[in-house]
This record gives C-alpha cells, sequence and structure tokens, in this order.
C-alpha cells in the first residue's frame, strides 16, 4: 500500500511539474508577444507620422508573391504560417543598430524591415522545401535559357562593346551556348561531368536575368505615385512575379557561392567535402534524358520569334520577355505533349 502511495505521489509531483513549466513557458509567450504588438503599434505610430512614405505597397506585392509560391510549394497553409511567424520574429533582428551606425535613424530600420523578414522567410522554405525548390532542368530548358542569353547580349548591345574584360566574358558565355547546343541537337551520353555543366551554366543564366530583373523592377516608380490604374496593376504584377521567383534565385545564388571557399573552408578538406555534395546536387537536378531534336528546333524557333519580335517593336521590357518565354513555353510543351500522347492511345 505504501508502496502504491508513493507512486501515485509521485505521478502527482510530475504532473504539477510539467504544469508548472508549462504555464511559465505560457507566461512567457504571453510577455513576448505583447512586447511585439507594442513595438508593432510604435512602428505604426512612427510609420504614419512620418513626412516620407517608408513601406511603398510593392514592397507588399513582393511579400504575396513570395507567400503565394511558399504555399505552392508546400502544400500546406500551416507551414507557410509557421515559416511566417518564424521568420516575423526574426525579422526585428534588422532594428539593431550596426557596427557603423553612429547615428541610430529608425525609419531607415523600418525600410529594411519587409526585406529582413522576406531574406529569413526564404531561407526557411529552402531549408524546408530544399527537394520541392530545387526543379528538374533538361537540354530544353538549358537551351531555351542559352537562346535568352543571346537576345540579352544583343539588346543590351554587348556586341559592339570594345571591352577586353566584357569580351572575354561573353567568349566564355559563346562556348557554354555552344555546349548546351550540342547537346540539344545530338544524342552525346549526358555524363556525370557534363550534367554538371549544364547545371551549372543554368544556375549563372538565372541568376544574370535575376538580377537584371531584379535591377529593373526597382527602376519602376512606386504604385502610390502613378496616375494610371493601368500601370499601378502592371507595377504590382511585376513585384509579384518578382516574389514568386525570389525564392528560386537564392537557391541558385547558394549553388554558385558554394564553389567558392570560406573562411573556415579555404580549399582544407572541408571545402572538399562541401563541393562533391554540392557537385552532386547540380547533377541530381539535371535529367538524363534526352530530348527530341524536334523539341530542340521548336524551342529554338519559339524563343527566338519572341525575342526578334520583341527587339524589332519594342513590345514589352527585355526582363519581362524573357521571363514571359521562360513561363509560356514549358506550359505550350507539356499541351504539346499531352496531345501527341492523347493521340497515340
Amino acid at each position: 500500500m505504501k508502496t502504491e502511495e508513493k507512486v501515485t505521489q509521485e505521478k502527482n509531483k510530475n504532473r504539477t511539474t510539467k504544469s508548472e513549466k508549462g504555464f511559465k513557458l505560457k507566461n512567457y509567450m504571453i510577455f513576448i508577444g505583447s512586447i511585439i504588438v507594442l513595438f508593432l503599434i510604435y512602428i505604426g505610430y512612427r510609420i504614419n507620422n512620418s513626412q516620407e512614405r517608408i513601406i511603398p505597397i510593392s514592397v507588399i506585392a513582393l511579400i504575396f508573391g513570395v507567400l503565394y509560391e511558399s504555399k505552392r510549394i508546400s502544400e500546406k497553409w500551416s507551414t507557410v504560417l509557421f515559416s511566417a511567424l518564424g521568420s516575423f520574429v526574426f525579422s526585428f533582428l534588422s532594428f539593431l543598430p550596426g557596427k557603423r551606425e553612429s547615428v541610430y535613424n529608425f525609419e531607415n530600420h523600418i525600410e529594411i524591415w519587409p526585406y529582413t523578414f522576406i531574406f529569413f522567410f526564404i531561407i526557411t522554405n529552402i531549408v524546408i522545401n530544399e527537394d520541392k525548390i530545387i526543379p528538374k532542368l533538361t537540354e530544353g530548358v538549358t537551351l531555351m535559357k542559352s537562346v535568352a542569353v543571346i537576345y540579352w547580349v544583343v539588346d543590351y548591345g554587348f556586341v559592339n562593346t570594345e571591352n577586353k574584360f566584357v569580351l572575354s566574358i561573353m567568349i566564355i558565355g559563346v562556348l557554354f551556348v555552344i555546349f548546351s547546343a550540342v547537346h540539344a541537337f545530338t544524342n552525346i551520353k549526358l555524363s556525370r561531368t557534363n550534367r554538371l555543366i549544364l547545371s551549372i551554366w543554368s544556375s549563372i543564366i538565372l541568376v544574370l536575368f535575376a538580377l537584371d530583373n531584379i535591377y529593373r523592377v526597382y527602376q519602376n516608380d512606386d504604385i502610390e505615385n502613378t496616375n494610371n490604374l493601368i500601370k499601378g496593376v502592371w507595377i504590382g504584377i511585376q513585384y509579384f512575379l518578382l516574389g514568386i521567383s525570389s525564392v528560386y534565385i537564392v537557391q541558385n545564388m547558394f549553388m554558385l557561392i558554394g564553389f567558392l571557399p570560406g573562411k573556415q573552408s579555404f580549399f582544407n578538406d572541408k571545402y572538399y567535402r562541401e563541393l562533391e555534395e554540392l557537385k552532386n546536387q547540380h547533377i541530381k537536378r539535371y535529367s538524363d534524358e534526352q530530348i527530341s531534336i524536334t523539341n530542340s528546333i521548336f524551342c529554338v524557333f519559339f524563343t527566338s520569334t519572341i525575342f526578334y519580335l520583341n527587339f524589332k517593336y519594342q513590345i514589352l521590357p527585355r526582363h519581362t520577355s524573357i521571363w514571359l518565354a521562360f513561363v509560356l513555353l514549358p506550359i505550350i510543351l507539356y499541351i504539346y505533349k499531352y496531345i501527341i500522347t492523347r493521340s497515340y492511345r
């Protein structure tokens, strides 16, 4: 009997301890939440009383684009919500004073705040959904990007440059274009080395276009300053699309930056281990399935037609026409493949 009483007392004691810990944790959460709410009220007060527009609507469109793509990737609102809450909490680190900041300007930190949230949110999504974020690449995708690079160089006028550094970069780019074209129009085996080269080339192109797209999008006026509704909507759509692509932009940047040695891994054993893992990641994401020559011809014809018409008549901005082609071509090829498959049934 005494033994049973002791067991019962110990169980009650453990329950009491757990409930006390849960109560303390709840109190901490309430305390932290109260501080965040008060700080948000203060931020709202400073935004409302500021003579300048600190957070433009375009940034909100950018955030919505990131959230939309996060939901599409993870497929669960719960994952998006918890990722957003965690990133939101960490985003307040942007209000810490910088090392070289002699005079603290609260408004400047408010401007940085949304971008800090986006950064943490993207990193969280990359960690959680790494396998889903890294898309499968094919010879057709690389060929399409290579044609886009040619258009980008011609439209920018780099072909007329006399700068030796730019010319050297273009010569290297031409070699990559030829390499991708040869693979797309022949049956050369997609070995591990070839897939690694094509994957790296694809990442370089995407990052190049991404940086150009970011620069061009931010050259637009703020949505609030436009008197034309259609123009305002168009600017909002550009920021929204930039938000959607930002997840893949950051991922591809990491896949390129990883080739550079760090302070703690300057060409040592750790660096070579990480390098081998990165190479495998590049090879893994590139399909070893060869596309048909018909698809390669259609890819070149379709993209070249869009870029030529846009180059001649300036229908859309350069960066917009490139990303539009990237979106449309896979959809058209998918529909074509679906029609052909059904016709053979």
